[in-house]
């Protein structure tokens, strides 16, 4: 991503609000790890879109005003200062943010409030999204009713406030080519760092082994971060959808789950494969792993333009139900199986999510109460799944058996790319890569 392309993501912005009217966005503060440490600094997505500026604590601000012929980008950030800097790090500082982002003016922040106010008047409209940051709420309300007691001197607060999110969380579902070019690469690092993961596994190591060897693959590549809590879970473990204690060791004849993928300039990959502790597959195993995959595969068929994530997912439960009937784990006619939702005690979980900024990226999967319709440039992940809990009321052979096969499919003119096809899924290349290595 370079100065250009957040440039533009501004004026799309810009262009899609109302005329006369002002954006407020703010950036992500530090977050207290504890007493006087902080989590690594991760930006506000939003923010993060719209700028590229990776320090706390600042402020753009948005105008479409007739004043300013081509919009005006105005940026609030934390001021030069040597010590400071010293102890945390180098600041850009306004001046320079100016520059390097191609803003129109920047201002240190501590002169927010009083150039705020100025800003907002006389706009009509204001953007901004209300309750997703309590201390940008509160000073804008605070603004906003000095505004309106300043009517006698010619100050007039905007008539209307807009929830931001609406527009820009369209923007973000369709992306840039540059985008999809950080997807792409996210998504590489995160094949090889399952690769990884089973090339290394072996009964006697423990989940957390897994879990530093894929978060070492992301590293070394410069994805510096996991993109969300990775999920090792062996056994019966993997059955938890959400599994983040990743500290059992792994048992001879157990699968395990590796739910996993890095962020990479503030981009996620997010892959799932599920494999053989031992490096073979189990008669058990194997057929359902058979089923989840085949599931897997027959959803893809309808994932291209101007269909629905909702007609996979239907394809999806009729090809698991149907799957468990044939194993004798349901019982019963396929429609009804469907009609009652039995299927829903062994994939209780949908089968997609939008990717991107976030993990589970932004954009309603519903527009005026219809399934959205899939277009080029959306990015989402495909992964059904079976879960057999330990103590299911099943053949005994079947429980504590997870699988989920995750990939993440980029929606093009004629169908789609799955950007993770790199990472293996097949029960012969899972074996053959366990076996051999390579």
């Amino acid at each position: 991503m370079n100065t250009a392309d957040f440039s533009q993501a501004r004026q799309g912005l810009l262009q899609a609000m109302l005329p006369n009217s002002i954006a407020i966005v703010p950036a992500a503060s530090l977050v207290t790890r504890s007493r006087d440490t902080h989590f690594p600094f991760r930006q506000d997505s939003y923010f993060q879109y719209l700028t590229g500026f990776p320090e706390p604590d600042a402020y753009l601000v948005l105008s479409n005003h007739t004043e300013y012929a081509n919009g005006l980008s105005v940026l609030f950030c934390l001021d030069k200062d040597p010590e400071q800097e010293i102890w945390h790090g180098r600041r850009y500082g306004p001046k320079q943010a100016k520059k390097h982002f191609k803003l129109d003016m920047a201002f240190p922040l501590e002169e927010l409030d009083g150039l705020l106010f100025d800003l907002i008047d006389c706009h009509q409209h204001l953007y901004f999204a209300q309750g997703h940051n309590p201390s940008t709420d509160e000073l804008v309300f605070e603004i906003l009713e000095g505004l309106r007691c300043a009517h006698k001197q010619g100050r007039r607060a905007p008539s209307c406030i807009i929830d931001i999110r609406v527009i820009l969380d369209e923007m973000r579902l369709i992306k840039s080519d540059a985008e999809i070019q950080i997807i792409r690469k996210a998504a590489d690092i995160a094949c090889k760092a399952h690769i990884r993961a089973m090339t290394f596994s072996q009964a006697g190591k423990n989940e957390y082994h897994l879990e530093a060897e894929i978060h070492h693959e992301f590293a070394m590549h410069g994805a510096k971060h996991p993109a969300y809590g990775t999920i090792v879970g062996s056994g019966g473990n993997a059955c938890i959808l959400h599994y983040t204690e990743n500290n059992q060791a792994l048992r001879q004849g157990d699968l395990v789950l590796i739910d996993a993928g890095c962020e990479l300039q503030g981009y996620a990959a997010d892959i799932t494969r599920t494999f053989p502790v031992s490096g073979t597959f189990s008669k058990e195993q194997r057929q359902l792993y058979e089923i989840v995959l085949e599931a897997q595969l027959q959803a893809f068929t309808l994932i291209k333009p101007n269909n629905t994530i909702q007609q996979a997912n239907d394809l999806v439960k009729e090809v698991i139900t149907q799957g468990l009937i044939d194993l004798g784990i349901l019982k019963g006619e396929l429609a009804e199986n469907i009609e009652q939702q039995t299927y829903r005690e062994y994939y209780m979980h949908g089968l997609s999510h939008w990717l991107g900024l976030d993990v589970h990226d932004v954009g309603h999967h519903k527009v005026d109460g219809q399934d959205r319709a899939l277009k080029p440039g959306m990015v989402l992940t495909v992964e059904p799944g079976i879960y057999i809990a330990p103590d299911a009321k099943v053949d005994r052979k079947w429980q504590g058996i997870g699988i989920r096969i995750e990939d993440n499919l980029l929606i093009t003119e004629n169908g789609y790319e799955n950007l993770t096809q790199a990472a293996p899924k097949t029960i012969a290349e899972i074996e053959d890569i366990m076996a051999n290595g390579k």
